[in-house]
């Protein structure tokens, strides 16, 4: 510093007023940093639940109020795009005016549209109903794809393609939800990685503590974090040498056992498959039986909820048969978690898989000419989209009711009987674990379907956001008083990354479905925004065709195959070429790792030179 003192009076005054910027910068962001600090939202409560319970349930909280805050900003961005300018022209506020164009070459009945709207006096049941599944006099607001039947908004002399700003739109938070994910694993891997090559004891020891830590509560938070940590550590490499010392006897039955173990799980995997393929068989096979008059109201509803409840049942019975399995098998506690959430996405995500699958067939299904001239089953789906968003609103709301109560049946009434029951049985089976594998997939679950739904009902991320809200203090208060931190303490620095691939496996799951109803399905000619259109993707070469010539051939260039093997070939290269780096500082941090031994052990580095 007093070299750098003195060489100012050296430097122009450019060069000067530089310097002094970047310092003032500089101070000026680290202020804005430690301010924006206290404004993050739970950041008490998270900071309290780290003291309490450790850093591997506080990762589990710190990842929801990630979701929390993904699920806001995709709402903002659908709103503001999608939902804003539909509400602006419709009701001419700003000079604002709308204008709705007839689709062309379609056939008339294919563009009749009824919703299911309540009319006349209706009972409360009636709107309960209609809160739980999304239709009645919620499937005519903007919660839904149906609502959206502007074509062309015109505010003031601007034009607004709504159709476009609905598919842009729908790309812009996929995007924004895959490299946020990308980004915050990146980040989550480079810790992981600092802590796995140069992880040492020393560094919680002397150097993990805060001092600017000033308040006592915060202190005594602080210290039972790096006790914690130090917990899960020790307890892992105890569990490692536990495993090192393992016997050839000890290892076969080990083995054997995890063999029997995982024949049960595929055996529950199959049982869960089935049960959705058949519940949604009978519920297609008894639909067309809504027309005949012997039959009763109640059980053509509980018809339609069917493969909602047999997914919703599966969700909540799978995860606790493998949770309990997990036990006997004798894993680390972070390769547990892992094993517990892979098995269990396979069960979420392809139930899922097997809904969308089974409304998409019948869509397509056409056994009639007029069918035939829509593209789609129009008797039966007059607005399919909006149909699938039902769907996805059902499962989200009834994933939430499953989560409350949980809470309040079960939870509470065993914290109840082990508090005040002094029953042998009762007091063995004790209060249940937090399990942060069943949680985490919990919310990867939700969120995949927010991703599928967002497209067929816009505002369906505002529902997700009060639902992850609300689920954070529903967590927290059953984390206090109804349940009890793992017995094995999890590492955050392992967990943090491996939540974020699990939820990275979802967004790519949610493309597959989202790509075939924009690109392949044909869209409603009844309802929505692409009802002009062949499919939902027909709307950009449409808009390409109003560009100029000159830029329409740059565009169809870069979409040949003339432009995509060479961008290819570059983008191989270049990756290569980013390997390899990686791979030489990796060995450059070798050799200086092995020099700095040399150091340690070898006496000319050691002794001091005598002059």
């Amino acid at each position: 510093r007093d070299c750098q003192q003195a060489d100012i009076k050296y430097l122009s005054g450019w060069k000067r007023w530089k310097r002094a910027s970047s310092k003032s910068l500089k101070k000026v962001l680290s202020e804005v940093k430690e301010l924006s600090s206290y404004l993050e939202l739970w950041r008490h409560d998270i900071h309290s639940i780290e003291g309490k319970f450790g850093t591997g349930i506080q990762s589990y909280f710190s990842f929801l109020r990630f979701v929390v805050l993904l699920n806001f900003t995709i709402f903002i961005l659908m709103f503001s795009f999608v939902t804003v300018p539909s509400i602006i022209s419709k009701y001419g506020i700003f000079n604002s005016s709308f204008a709705k164009i007839p689709p062309k070459n379609i056939e008339p009945h294919c563009t009749v549209y009824k919703p299911s709207g309540d009319k006349g006096l209706v009972y409360f049941y009636a709107y309960l109903k209609d809160l739980l599944s999304g239709t009645g006099f919620l499937e005519e607001t903007n919660l839904f794809y149906g609502y959206y039947t502007i074509d062309v908004a015109w505010l003031s002399i601007l034009r607004y393609n709504l159709p476009l700003a609905y598919l842009l739109a729908t790309f812009a938070y996929l995007a924004l939800s895959f490299l946020w994910i990308i980004k915050r694993s990146v980040e989550g891997f480079k810790q992981n990685l600092v802590h796995d090559e140069f992880q040492s004891y020393c560094n919680k020891v002397f150097a993990g503590w805060d001092f600017c830590i000033t308040d006592p509560n915060a202190a005594r938070l602080k210290h039972r974090s790096l006790q914690y940590e130090l917990q899960a550590d020790l307890e892992e490499e105890r569990l490692k040498q536990k495993i090192a010392d393992r016997t050839m006897k000890e290892k076969l039955r080990i083995y054997s056992l995890r063999i029997f173990i995982n024949t049960i799980v595929i055996a529950v995997l199959s049982g869960c498959f089935y049960s959705i393929y058949r519940a949604t068989v009978f519920s297609q096979e008894n639909s067309n039986v809504s027309i005949r008059p012997d039959i009763r109201t109640d059980s053509i509803e509980a018809v339609q909820y069917l493969p909602s409840m047999v997914i919703t049942l599966a969700n909540f019975i799978a995860p606790q048969i493998f949770s309990f399995l997990i036990r006997f098998e004798d894993y680390l506690p972070a390769f547990e978690i892992r094993l517990t959430l892979m098995r269990c996405v396979f069960v979420r995500l392809a139930n899922i898989g097997v809904l969308l699958f089974s409304l998409w067939s019948r869509i397509s299904y056409c056994a009639t000419d007029k069918c035939q001239a829509c593209g789609y089953n129009y008797e039966l789906y007059p607005c399919w989209e909006s149909e699938v968003g039902q769907e996805m609103y059902k499962l989200m709301i009834f994933d939430f009711i499953i989560i409350l109560a949980v809470v309040l049946f079960v939870d509470f009434p065993r914290k109840l009987l082990v508090s005040h029951c002094s029953c042998k049985l009762v007091q063995w089976c004790g209060l249940q674990e937090f399990g942060i594998s069943d949680n985490v997939l919990e919310i990867v679950y939700g969120q995949t379907i927010c991703w599928i739904g967002t497209f067929f009902s816009p505002l369906l991320p505002a529902i997700a956001t009060i639902k992850y809200f609300i689920i954070f203090y529903i967590k927290k208060i059953s984390l206090m008083h109804t349940r009890k931190p793992a017995a094995r303490p999890v590492r955050a620095s392992s967990s943090n990354i491996f939540f974020l691939v699990v939820l990275l496996i979802g967004l790519v799951l949610a493309f597959i479905p989202l790509g075939i109803s924009i690109a392949h399905i044909p869209s409603s000619k009844a309802c929505g925004p692409f009802r002009s259109f062949n499919t939902s993707w027909a709307v950009v070469p449409n808009t390409i065709l109003g560009f100029p010539t000159g830029l329409q051939q740059v565009l169809y260039s870069i979409a040949s195959e003339a432009f995509a093997v060479p961008f290819l070939m570059v983008i191989c290269l270049v990756m290569f070429y980013f390997i390899a780096l990686a791979r030489a500082h990796k060995r450059v941090a070798e050799q200086l790792r092995e020099q700095l031994v040399m150091v340690r052990f070898d006496p000319l580095f050691c002794t001091p030179k005598v002059s």
